[in-house]
């Protein structure tokens, strides 16, 4: 995994502590922590990826309180 191309977001900006960083394949997206980029990847079909990221833009992982 080490020829993957890694992303962090551009809204996390130089100093923030929670963020994670995307490597894009065909088949997988890649996603690690920053702080911990030996820790561990998780590995998620790009038809997965794309359902979590309709259910946050959809507001439907929103906590309520």
């Amino acid at each position: 995994m080490s020829d993957l191309r890694w992303r962090k977001s551009s809204r996390s900006g130089s100093g923030a502590s929670e963020c994670v960083e995307l490597a894009i394949e065909d088949l997988r997206t890649h996603i690690r922590d920053t702080k911990d980029r030996d820790g561990g990847t998780l590995r998620v079909t790009r038809r997965a990826w794309a359902s979590f990221l309709g259910e946050v833009k959809s507001g439907g992982l929103d906590v309520r309180r």
